[in-house]
């Protein structure tokens, strides 16, 4: 049991390390579930997508949705990134991590409200990205009341199918964002009539977890038509917002995540180059998904029929991608015993049926007390974490070089009945 290409997590011997940092000695002092995140495998993912993008005007605008972690935000903005938000939540946690970066803040989604508009300008962020006409006008009356201008992007839908779980897959034409792009003309020329706005831009997302780079060529090319007639209409467009989606392999298929890079990037900046615009780009996945592994322990293994259950004190409420998603996760003992091989469900103690990591997976014999290792875990784990059946939310741990650190503590029952009133 070895991965096909580089992860931070690997075995040293019979025990599974995080950038040579003991996950046994973590859970020990830390206890389960916990969230382990390598910081040197989250910088190593920053610096190729910089490199890659070295030779055109860019900013990389981290999607904050992806992993919210302060010290996660905090340090990729001392990388020099940007960040996509989609709330006014998320604003805060930018302007507590890293205010110096508010300036390279992309304000995204399709329900932004009074207050959030109003804190996204009073903060002076870069650009507003806008998802109908509604938002449009609301935009610039706010504007107009606090005094500022708003340089905005409509989000267009090019109508560009990415192959991806349809939950994610954003860029079609009966998804709920953005503008279609044959009507996106007319609703920049009504921009360009109210107060407060300035159009500086053209946003375009289609999805998450896409794998080939064929449908962010095509919906950057449809964007560059539509940069041309807004320029002849008088607009001075100065930024591309290609959005984000890049993909990343969660199972044990061979793959180089530089190369990946490198053909993400060849393809966006290719399509963008002669458009003379400067260029956003929303990664989130693509740097902490395979950053971060959730551990927890076998609690008990469970015979029922002709099915094995492995149920362990994580649950759905701390991971909900493989219930959500139907997602594949790579899980691995913490530490390797040589016991053969079984054919088991993964299961949490939540009381749900979809409560599940894994169903019919081979591994490794574990029993009560040993650790797994969820792998790929980084991203869309904490973020969409929950007190479902009442559980608190595992502490999250840094390896960074040779130390490990508390970038969250684990909840507490004051902390989650705190806001009740009885």
């Amino acid at each position: 049991m070895s991965p096909s290409f580089p992860r931070p997590f690997a075995y040293e011997g019979a025990r599974l390390l995080c950038s040579g940092s003991s996950l046994e000695a973590l859970a020990a002092e830390h206890g389960t579930p916990l969230y382990v995140y390598s910081a040197d495998a989250i910088r190593e993912r920053a610096g190729m997508l910089q490199a890659g993008l070295a030779d055109v005007p860019h900013t990389i605008c981290y999607a904050v949705k992806a992993n919210s972690a302060l010290a996660i935000v905090q340090m990729l903005g001392e990388m020099g990134c940007g960040f996509d938000i989609v709330s006014g939540g998320e604003l805060e946690r930018v302007r507590r991590a890293c205010p110096e970066a508010l300036g390279r803040v992309v304000f995204s989604g399709v329900g932004k409200q009074v207050w959030e508009l109003d804190a996204a300008l009073e903060a002076g962020i870069l650009l507003f990205n806008v998802e109908g006409e509604g938002e449009l006008e609301l935009l610039s009356s706010r504007a107009v009341a606090l005094g500022k201008t708003a340089r905005m992007a409509l989000r267009v839908n090019p109508d560009v199918f990415a192959e991806t779980h349809p939950y994610i897959s954003t860029g079609l034409s009966d998804h709920k964002f953005g503008i279609a792009i044959a009507k996106a003309r007319e609703v920049y020329r009504r921009a360009m009539t109210l107060p407060g706005l300035d159009p500086a831009g053209v946003s375009v997302h289609i999805g998450s977890q896409i794998r080939s780079t064929e449908p962010f060529a095509t919906s950057v090319e449809r964007v560059g038509q539509l940069v041309a007639e807004l320029r002849a209409d008088g607009m001075d467009i100065r930024y591309v917002d290609a959005g984000g989606g890049l993909g990343v392999e969660y199972g044990q298929v061979p793959w180089d995540p530089a190369a990946s890079v490198q053909a993400y990037a060849t393809a966006v900046t290719g399509a963008a180059r002669g458009l003379g615009a400067h260029l956003l780009l929303e990664p989130g996945r693509f740097f902490v998904a395979q950053a971060g592994a959730l551990l927890t322990r076998v609690l008990y293994v469970k015979q029922n029929g002709a099915k094995t259950f492995v149920i362990t004190d994580a649950g759905m409420n701390d991971l909900i991608r493989p219930s959500l998603y139907q997602a594949h996760h790579e899980i691995w003992p913490v530490v390797r015993s040589g016991r053969s091989e079984q054919t088991v469900d993964i299961v949490g103690p939540v009381c749900e049926s979809g409560d599940f990591f894994a169903r019919d997976r081979a591994i490794e014999r574990v029993g009560p007390g040993d650790l797994v290792a969820i792998l790929d875990a980084g991203a869309y784990g904490m973020s969409l974490s929950s007190h479902y059946n009442t559980r608190v939310r595992p502490a999250e741990v840094m390896v960074d070089g040779d130390k490990a650190r508390v970038i969250r503590r684990r909840e507490t029952f004051e902390d989650l009945f705190a806001p009740e009133v009885v």
